[in-house]
């Protein structure tokens, strides 16, 4: 919210300097996000007279002027402005000079042969408004020499954040009441004399009654329409308010200064009795930023007989807006349930001045003085005459009041504030505090509940820099891990993955729709009521579409590979229809592995044992046995059937699944292919029995090992990984590698068989292996093959 100094003590008698204001106000909780003072961008302009003006010698649309600053002599400029003439005064910038619009920083230079000493400006080049036609004209009185800035009048201007249980202070006097509060000066009183109207009251109406408690109105006819008055524009400017005309300046000076929106229709294009009601299904209006929206009933509008005026809270429609051609207003102040604003205005995707107040609570108490300070801001502005106040409803304006203990302030707060100050304070912020502390909350504060938010306010005002810093308690000795074993294991999954070449994705955890389904398998999906967007609000089952769609985009951006990992959760529907969160880690692999190159001249993709290395090699990271892991099928139908399988440990827990993905997969992401993907479900992995903190010792062996290679005739359908796993099993201490180095199937090998040739490492434990020895091992590895249908080659 921004709002300038001059703005500020129009409600604040105070000479305390902008760094004292700023300082205050982020003492007492209001961040002040910066501070803008358009004097310093004036500096080196100064009011000036046009002595007299003579055509360029060298140019038709050029005037060569002498201009006088008040100094002895006169300056020569050379301006290209029609308005230009001799006698009127206007804003010259002199050499050294920085022209805030573009930045351009003025030169004594010659302009076609003629010398040129400054510029005169334009209302644009100053950032002053969007006029820029011809030269500032200034009033004839204007005293020449002076600085423009002071001229001017213009102020320094705060820009502070507002949080969003302070909608009291979205006006300039819950600002200003606040310092006064904490004794930077002294809060004006705000006088609003009761207008009286004439004639007859207009109908108003209320039949929402929930949406809309309290309507008051008044007509005002007769009036003129035009520019609003220099100092109301001024103020508007500063708090990032384009000028429009009189009557919708009068409403928004009404909501910045008081946090009090407000609304005005031409009464000639209202049709009888106005109505807060509900709208009808399917109803449609065009607001004033000239959309058209659609309504429902949920929604409360302003209406007349034949159509709807108005979204009630949010904005007000165009077609009964005020123009310059308008006579006769109706005035409208309302108050509309915040909650309701609140689901009204994300349905229709609207953000106003008005939502963000009414949707945090305005001052419900503030009808009839809100009213009257409006009345009069209009007929002091543009005249007519009043009408009799109607009044419809009823504003929920019952106090409350909280039971309050001021020794609370300094068990909540952790500072001592004396009684007699907690009271000033209470009371200075417009609480009511009896003898028995007994403290009534005024209206518009509608976050205070309870003698929490009272200790809030009594600390903050008197000074959130107040209270010391004081350090958690902390035992003696060697700080314990705090981390848990599950992030521990986050951890090393994490730096395993980056140190094999993958770059970690940070994914949405909320998917489109149509993405979440292809990889719920069935499962119900849990989909946002009030989504960030509604592209994206059902929560992710998987990891894989997030990292799916990242590798779509980097591939539409030239990137030839996508090598990505995530670590994070999965979202589900718990049997009691809770969430169940599951941590796991998605790997995707997209694009080309090797870059073609002169010995095959093509680039090699990924295939399906690209992912399964990914995934054995990050189970193991994580503390999976992985030499204890089974393959089997059933990856899901995201995953190519023949090119996809599971690692699970036992029948039935699946720790992870990898392969290529299926061509309806990459189909429904917009992928060319192959793509491989990884999923690691990292709450299956089992913890490690008897973890100690400290490695065990690092024992190298003392002697060498052997290998020995086994040439097998196996069933062609057997799994070279359930050999392996067989002939390791064959003698677990001696044993410790088993691999597959050659695969054949041909010429020599009977029909459905293959060959599978093994490479076994043999380890000695205290002394060297002996000739029988080895031979005994050999024994036991084909006799652990044969168990799986293998047979010795001869």
């Amino acid at each position: 919210m921004k709002f300038s100094l001059e703005w500020l003590t129009y409600f604040l008698e105070t000479d305390a300097s902008v760094q004292e204001i700023a300082a205050t106000l982020n003492r007492i909780g209001h961040e002040v996000e910066g501070i803008e003072d358009p004097a310093e961008k004036l500096a080196g302009f100064r009011v000036a007279e046009v002595l007299t003006a003579g055509p360029h010698p060298d140019a038709d649309k050029l005037q060569v002027l002498s201009v006088s600053t008040g100094d002895a002599e006169p300056l020569q400029v050379v301006c290209g402005a029609p308005n230009a003439r001799a006698g009127m005064k206007g804003v010259l910038g002199l050499p050294g000079a920085v022209v805030p619009a573009n930045g351009m920083e003025l030169r004594k230079s010659a302009i076609r042969g003629v010398e040129s000493n400054g510029m005169m400006c334009s209302v644009r080049e100053l950032e002053l408004g969007e006029e820029h036609d011809g030269i500032i004209e200034l009033p004839a009185d204007a005293p020449v020499g002076k600085a423009f800035a002071e001229y001017s009048d213009v102020s320094p201007v705060f820009d502070v954040a507002i949080t969003p249980n302070r909608p009291d202070c979205m006006g300039v006097l819950g600002l200003a009441r606040d310092l006064a509060a904490a004794g930077l000066g002294t809060l004006k009183p705000v006088t609003s004399d009761p207008v009286e109207g004439e004639g007859k009251a207009l109908d108003i109406r209320i039949e929402d009654e929930q949406g809309c408690p309290a309507f008051y109105a008044r007509t005002i006819t007769g009036v003129t329409n035009g520019p609003s008055p220099a100092w109301m524009q001024r103020r508007l400017k500063a708090a990032g308010q384009r000028p429009i005309s009189a009557l919708v300046d009068c409403t928004n000076y009404l909501m910045l200064a008081f946090g009090r929106p407000a609304h005005i229709y031409d009464l000639a294009k209202l049709s009888g009795p106005v109505t807060a009601r509900r709208a009808k299904d399917g109803e449609r209006v065009e607001a004033l930023n000239e959309k058209t929206y659609t309504l429902d009933s949920s929604m409360t509008v302003i209406a007349d007989e034949t159509s709807v005026h108005d979204i009630g809270g949010i904005m007000g429609g165009e077609h009964s807006g005020a123009t310059d051609a308008t006579t006769d207003v109706l005035l409208e102040i309302a108050y509309f349930d915040p909650e309701a604003i609140g689901v009204t205005g994300r349905k229709l995707g609207i953000a106003s001045d008005a939502r963000t107040r009414f949707e945090r609570g305005v001052d419900p108490a503030f009808l009839d003085e809100g009213l009257d300070i409006l009345t009069s801001l209009i007929l002091k502005t543009c005249g007519g005459t009043p009408g009799a106040v109607t009044r419809a409803g009823k504003p929920p304006v019952e106090p409350k009041r909280i039971a309050f203990d001021p020794k609370l302030t300094a068990t909540l707060g952790g500072v001592d504030v004396a009684e007699d100050e907690q009271k000033r304070i209470l009371k200075a912020l417009d609480f009511e505090v009896a003898g028995d502390w007994q403290v009534t909350c005024p209206p518009r504060r509608h976050d205070i509940e309870g003698p929490a938010d009272l200790v809030e306010e009594v600390v903050r005002i008197y000074g959130l820099d107040k209270v010391e810093s004081v350090a958690l308690p902390r035992a003696e000795g060697v700080a314990k891990a705090t981390a848990s074993p599950l992030q521990l294991t986050e951890r090393k999954v994490r730096r395993a993955a980056a140190a094999r070449g993958l770059n970690e994705a940070v994914t949405w955890s909320f998917l489109p729709t149509q993405a979440a389904q292809h990889f719920a398998d069935g499962a119900d999906l849990w989909v946002l009521d009030n989504p960030i967007s509604e592209d994206l609000k059902a929560m992710r089952p998987s990891l894989l579409p997030g990292l799916l769609m990242a590798a779509k985009r980097n591939a539409d951006r030239g990137a030839d590979t996508s090598r990505l990992f995530e670590i994070g959760r999965r979202y589900f529907r718990a049997a009691n229809g809770a969430s169940d969160e599951k941590p796991t880690l998605g790997v995707v692999l997209a694009g080309e592995k090797t870059q073609r190159g002169w010995s095959d001249g093509k680039a090699e993709g990924f295939d399906a044992y690209d992912a399964k290395a990914e995934a054995l090699a990050l189970l193991e990271a994580a503390g999976a046995p992985v030499d204890n892991l089974m393959v089997f099928g059933e990856a899901g139908a995201q995953f190519h059937p023949g090119q996809s399988a599971t690692l699970r440990l036992g029948p039935k827990n699946v720790l992870a699944r990898f392969g290529a993905l299926h061509p309806a997969t990459l189909k429904a992401f917009d992928l060319d292919g192959p793509v491989v993907a990884v999923e690691i479900y990292l709450d299956a992995i089992p913890a490690r029995k008897n973890a100690g903190f400290a490695r065990a010792p690092y024992a190298p062996p003392a002697l060498q090992a052997i290998t020995r290679d086994f040439a097998f005739l196996v069933p062609a359908n057997l799994a070279a990984g359930d050999l392996v796993k067989a002939v390791r099993g064959a003698d677990k201490q001696a044993i410790v590698e088993a691999r597959v180095f050659d695969v054949f199937a041909g010429a020599g090998v009977p029909e459905g068989r293959k060959s599978l040739a093994l490479e076994v490492t043999l380890r000695p434990g205290e002394k060297s292996f002996t000739e029988a020895e080895i031979k005994a091992l050999s024994d036991k590895i084909v006799a652990a093959a044969s168990k799986q249908g293998a047979e010795l080659r001869g």
